[in-house]
């Protein structure tokens, strides 16, 4: 994937989540911009306030985020996604995938006063109603940097927000 590609996809991301926050509490979240490595993805700001979010996209594995994007996959990866889907539960993978992000991103620091993760659920098989469902199996870990935990429930942000943390 491009640099410009994965910045497509955070500010998608970002704008996705702000538009559904800004709906489901009533606090103003505007203006967006991108941000360099050292800094979480993007800035906007929140009643008037600076905010960071940092965004990632869950998708299963580095296979299915290929598919999901519409990579072109040769006929043993294929099948390779396809015997997954046989084998795992959904429900199992989902957890993990996500877990997964959470580890890694709790590792991070940012330069930053204020940051927010905001996970962008990309798997076409998972809902906001499993997210709700599996909340219990979520582990946010005890140290991280974020003083707030979001996903959006789908790819098109149809589907809602769920607040992971706090």
């Amino acid at each position: 994937m491009s640099e410009v590609e994965k910045i497509a996809l955070e500010h998608d991301a970002a704008k996705l989540f702000m538009r559904w926050y800004e709906n489901d509490t009533g606090h103003a979240i505007r203006h967006i911009w991108h941000n360099q490595p050292i800094k979480p993805d993007v800035s906007c700001q929140l009643d008037g306030d600076k905010l960071d979010i940092e965004v990632a996209h869950l998708y299963g594995s580095e296979k299915e985020a290929m598919q999901i994007l519409g990579r072109d996959l040769d006929a043993k990866t294929q099948q390779e996604l396809v015997e997954l889907e046989l084998v795992e539960n959904t429900h199992d993978r989902l957890i993990r995938a996500l877990n997964r992000i959470l580890v890694n991103k709790s590792l991070k620091t940012y330069k930053s006063k204020r940051v927010w993760l905001v996970i962008r659920n990309a798997h076409p098989a998972w809902t906001t109603e499993d997210i709700h469902s599996l909340h219990d199996h979520i582990t946010v870990p005890l140290q991280h940097p974020f003083e707030q935990i979001w996903m959006v429930g789908d790819m098109k942000g149809e589907s809602g927000i769920v607040q992971l943390f706090p």
